[in-house]
């Protein structure tokens, strides 16, 4: 069964670079592309165009409403869904007019995102890592401006109410010092997906990065059953 991956905001293939051997045994590995979408849908569609006629679908961040928007577009193609560090609420109006500012501004000496956001999404113990930190901004400004501009704008709708027409299996996976997507977002989700798991593993919103060991456990067990 084919496995098909969804980075979130400004990050690429690098993103899974640390689980994706622990992913391959269970089928080919299909990664989104992150730079050529102009909303949450467009990115749906675009990964269903691409992808085979069944797959298991893994998002991350930003992800997330992308998988759960592919989900809803072909239920029957999708065996399983996998959510990581994100959540089923609507962007609100203050977050709504931040990026439609960050996406007019002058941007002609972007350079990624920036090292202050990108510790932000850290836990404590990982803000002062370079490794990781020069590891994320490399994949934005792979990226570049233009991608940042679309993906700034892109509009993530509260989605809450339709959880529970999913009725394939579904893991959440939360990171307990997350401090971009609480622990009560990833209850909720599982509080709406009837047939649900939820895993609590100790990182901050990059998981895959901060603390693949702890991700790919779940994750496996999950893919076997």
């Amino acid at each position: 069964m084919a496995i098909v991956l969804i980075p979130g905001f400004m990050l690429d293939v690098d993103l899974w670079s640390d689980i994706s051997h622990d992913l391959e045994p269970f089928g080919p590995i299909i990664h989104a592309d992150p730079a050529h979408a102009g909303s949450i849908e467009e990115m749906a569609a675009q990964t269903l165009a691409a992808a085979p006629g069944a797959f298991t679908i893994i998002g991350f961040s930003m992800g997330g409403y992308v998988a759960r928007e592919v989900q809803r577009k072909a239920p029957e193609r999708v065996s399983k869904l996998v959510l990581i560090a994100t959540s089923a609420r609507g962007d609100g109006t203050v977050q709504a007019q931040r990026k439609a500012t960050v996406a007019a501004a002058g941007l002609s000496t972007f350079r990624g995102l920036s090292k202050a956001s990108i510790r932000r999404s850290l836990a404590p113990d990982h803000r002062d890592e370079a490794v990781i930190i020069d590891r994320i901004q490399a994949m934005g400004i792979r990226l570049g401006v233009e991608v940042f501009r679309r993906q700034a704008l892109f509009r993530r709708d509260g989605d809450l109410k339709d959880l529970p027409a999913i009725t394939c299996p579904t893991l959440i996976v939360a990171g307990s010092k997350d401090r971009l997507r609480s622990l009560d977002e990833s209850a909720e989700m599982h509080a709406a997906i009837p047939n649900s798991r939820i895993e609590v593993v100790e990182a901050g919103h990059m998981i895959p990065i901060e603390a693949p060991a702890a991700l790919s456990a779940p994750l496996r067990d999950f893919l076997t059953g």
